[in-house]
């Protein structure tokens, strides 16, 4: 069986059909899927998944996206982490992929809110989702700062190189593949998903959006992980049942669940 270790089913592209996309799980042989929070305002509704149906987990955060939203701190992260359907922090990270200028003059309240999420995962012991996009070096600069690798977490839907993975894995951190891997023009992830160890390895839709080929450009789900897993037994040389367990493995112990 699969993990979807990222994915947003609260987005209103799958909320309103939450019982056909767990059955197109189960159907997928996806055993558990995580729903990731972006805003506080937006919890409620995560967390009320992952409490209705008991094959979902939830996470508390506020996504780097998020500009004019509510913002957190590390008392309220922490509390709501206190949640026994909480397991992680985020996702929280740096994205200055849209920053028009100087993202060093512009977005210091970026880095500021993933230090506060970094220091809510060390205080709550959960592990950390980081979102990183044109933003690595920042990112791996701030994590060594702030101590993450006492969190520890995962690089969710990494698009980097083996260089930025092999940092983050220095740090403790788990790296999770997307339906990226599956792009015709992705080589260089692939390359990434031979080298990271086995057992550092995660697989996600980040459904609602990069559903892997063959679904690619339609509307993502949990259920399509199964693709994403079977690339990577493709690229490791491995049986799919054989990520699916080691994956699935993985997805327990960064996250701390028994």
């Amino acid at each position: 069986m699969y993990v979807d270790s990222h994915c947003h089913l609260d987005f209103p592209e799958l909320a309103g059909q939450i019982d056909a996309v767990l059955a197109r799980m189960r159907d997928n042989r996806v055993d558990r899927a995580l729903c990731v929070s972006v805003s506080l305002p937006a919890f409620p509704n995560v967390l009320a998944l992952a409490e209705a149906h008991p094959n979902l987990v939830a996470s508390v955060g506020v996504h780097p996206d998020q500009e004019n939203t509510v913002e957190p701190d590390v008392p309220t992260l922490v509390r709501l982490a206190g949640h026994p359907r909480i397991v992680a922090i985020g996702e929280t990270g740096l994205d200055y992929y849209r920053v028009e200028g100087d993202p060093q003059a512009l977005c210091e309240w970026q880095r500021e809110r993933f230090r506060v999420h970094i220091r809510a995962a060390r205080a709550a012991d959960k592990a950390l989702i980081v979102h990183t996009r044109a933003a690595a070096e920042d990112t791996l600069r701030i994590l060594r700062e702030e101590g993450a690798e006492q969190a520890g977490g995962v690089m969710h839907c990494f698009t980097e190189t083996w260089e930025v993975a092999r940092a983050a894995l220095d740090l403790g951190f788990y790296i999770s593949m997307s339906g990226i891997v599956t792009f015709r023009n992705a080589e260089v992830l692939r390359d990434v998903a031979r080298r990271v160890p086995l057992d550092r390895l995660l697989i996600e839709t980040d459904a609602p959006y990069l559903a892997p080929v063959p679904f690619r450009g339609k509307t993502n789900e949990p259920g399509f992980v199964r693709h994403v897993g079977e690339k990577l037994a493709e690229l490791r040389g491995l049986a799919p049942e054989q990520i699916a367990a080691i994956t699935t493995q993985n997805f327990f112990r960064c996250f701390r669940i028994l």
